[in-house]
């Protein structure tokens, strides 16, 4: 059997928009040597590997404390924090970086992937207090929308409740991606034509190319069209773009959504581009995997995904 440092795993995760196309996430795993979970991340292109715990900063590709970390954090105006939806700890890190940015700064909001803009009032009546677990559950959908345990993210809005930190829905209503990606742009209509951006971007090359490799991966039928499958996912990013950036005035944003919409392509430039505040973003990715740190400004290595693969 191999040193665990010279097998290779590589697990490919798709952004969160593609979770709507794809109910099961999908992971494509390649070992050699053995079937011991490789124990450490691995950057992609080079020899770095780094354990879990570690945070590491793309600017110097070399490993930063956590005290250096947040005072980098501390000053942004935006923070985007991805997260693989399914994986707790992703979430517990979450929790515990808007913990250390609200306590240097409550004048502060938390954008969430997880709430289309329509619940918006579902929101606030949550954060005022007036909706217990059970309403705020069934009134924002949550089972037919975002799908996900609600255990998962529980911790963080009962957070942001007794704090009354206000939330911000980011996303698209939910059906409208699919639509797009099953039937193109100009199939939308009526109210649903509304929520479409006026302008979205669709020419970054490195956008295109990281949900080109998504779109060969996983083949759906009736969303064979990758024209109609990169609109879907640059409507909902560019949506998310908008709703954050409109929702800051003077105040910071922690920015909640999946690895591939926090990628400096998804989110962060398209907000950048509306109003050239600083932000940093923060890719969570489990030791085990393979990580790009081309479109990051920190990875933070995670507990890996199981101890063992078959």
């Amino acid at each position: 059997m191999k040193n665990q440092d010279q097998s290779t795993a590589k697990i490919i995760f798709p952004a969160a928009g593609f979770f709507v196309f794809l109910p099961v996430l999908f992971i494509s795993i390649i070992m050699s040597g053995c079937s011991m979970y490789v124990n450490k991340l691995v950057i992609k292109d080079s020899s770095l590997k780094f354990s879990e715990g570690t945070i590491i900063s793309a600017g110097t590709g070399a490993a930063v404390s956590y005290d250096e970390f947040m005072a980098d954090l501390k000053k942004a105006r935006f923070v985007y924090i991805g997260e693989i939806h399914t994986v707790k700890s992703h979430h517990d890190i979450q929790l515990n970086i808007i913990k250390e940015l609200c306590n240097s700064n409550p004048d502060i909001a938390v954008g969430m992937e997880m709430f289309d803009r329509t619940y918006q009032d579902v929101l606030d009546l949550w954060i005022k207090g007036s909706l217990d677990r059970k309403s705020f559950i069934s009134r924002t959908h949550w089972y037919a929308n975002w799908k996900y345990d609600f255990d998962l993210y529980s911790d963080i809005l009962e957070f942001l409740k007794k704090k009354k930190i206000r939330i911000v829905g980011l996303n698209i209503p939910f059906h409208i991606p699919s639509k797009i990606a099953t039937g193109g742009i100009d199939s939308i209509t009526g109210d649903d034509k509304k929520q479409i951006p006026e302008n979205v971007e669709t020419s970054n090359s490195s956008h295109r190319k990281y949900v080109e490799e998504v779109f060969k991966m996983h083949r759906i039928k009736g969303r064979d069209n990758f024209e109609n499958f990169y609109m879907a996912q640059a409507v909902w990013d560019e949506t998310m773009a908008g709703n954050a950036a409109l929702n800051v005035k003077n105040d910071a944003m922690i920015v909640l959504a999946g690895n591939g919409h926090i990628l400096k392509f998804g989110i962060p430039e398209r907000v950048f581009a509306r109003n050239n505040l600083p932000f940093r973003n923060i890719f969570l990715a489990p030791a085990g995997t393979t990580a790009d740190i081309s479109h990051v400004d920190y990875i933070w290595v995670t507990a890996p995904l199981d101890k063992r693969i078959p």
